[in-house]
């Protein structure tokens, strides 16, 4: 049995969340749906009880969860003897990104290079923007994939990959999705819904929202989708990225304009004195991987 499947149950288990657990495991959602539509067709069972965008396990999907798991843990064990016996031989790449990293060109050029160099075994770990500018002090981390907001950091090379821009979501009930652009004092009287990294102190907006006393702030956390999901039940509006989330299956939900623009810079970052093999190959590779997409 494909344990790749096996992986995408018990991870969609946990998660109950299909766009969740693809950027967990770095797939598309579609691949996602097919793996278990698979596992559910091999088995001749149901898995899940599916509600819009939200799975549970059903009762034999529950009574099959722990088997999947062990049978997991013991390919791990597996592995890792493998590994002890050939780790002398195995590159090693770490790198910290964004919780929104498989919104980006980043996530294909790190998959890309996965597939050309199937020997580098990959490290990725998600952190917030606050922990990430200082990820690079520690020799554990190879690479970050982080936001940068005015001039790039001179302590470190930097590859810069897209530039982004700030957007209000607004449920299309709410008055204020009739706008074509959006002031921060617009939104004085909303319930604001938060990610970690817009209100950390090197974003352009903590110094606004310091001053802002009316709005409520409802949410304070890094995944995207739970903000998604109240706004497209009509609660509260939000301030993020227009490049760090995807509406598809959020209907109730707008995109309109920050004004005045306030943009950001995505960029790979490493320190100048790591020379390691690996790093300078996966950094040769996205700089032609990023050349080819934009000239």
């Amino acid at each position: 049995m494909e344990t790749r499947k096996l992986a995408v149950f018990v991870d969609l288990a946990l998660t109950q969340n299909y766009s969740r657990s693809a950027e967990r495991m770095f797939l598309a959602q579609s691949t996602i749906s097919k793996y278990i539509m698979a596992l559910e067709k091999d088995w001749q069972v149901h898995l899940f009880e599916r509600a819009h965008r939200q799975v549970k396990l059903t009762r034999i999907g529950q009574q099959l969860l722990p088997r999947a798991q062990a049978m997991l843990r013991e390919e791990q064990q597996l592995r890792q003897v493998i590994a002890t016996n050939t780790a002398h031989n195995t590159p090693s790449l770490v790198i910290q990104g964004l919780p929104s990293l498989p919104q980006y060109r980043a996530f294909h050029i790190i998959t890309a290079f996965t597939k050309q160099y199937p020997e580098v075994k990959l490290q990725f770990s998600e952190a917030s923007v606050d922990k990430l500018t200082h990820a690079l002090d520690h020799t554990n981390v190879d690479i970050v994939f982080t936001r940068i907001f005015g001039a790039k950091p001179n302590t470190y090379d930097v590859l810069l990959n897209e530039t982004d821009q700030f957007v209000v979501l607004v449920p299309k009930d709410n008055p204020l999705a009739q706008r074509a652009e959006i002031s921060l004092p617009m939104l004085e009287h909303e319930s604001i819904l938060l990610l970690k990294d817009t209100i950390g102190e090197d974003n352009p907006l903590f110094a606004v929202f310091q001053k802002m006393h009316t709005p409520q702030m409802v949410y304070d956390g890094q995944r995207i989708d739970s903000i998604l999901e109240m706004l497209n039940q009509g609660d509260g509006v939000s301030v993020v990225m227009a490049r760090s989330f995807d509406l598809t299956g959020f209907d109730n939900i707008k995109a309109i304009p920050l004004i005045p623009t306030i943009s950001s810079q995505v960029a790979f970052m490493k320190r100048p004195n790591n020379h390691a093999a690996v790093v300078s190959k996966f950094w040769t590779f996205a700089t032609r991987y990023s050349q080819g997409i934009t000239d």
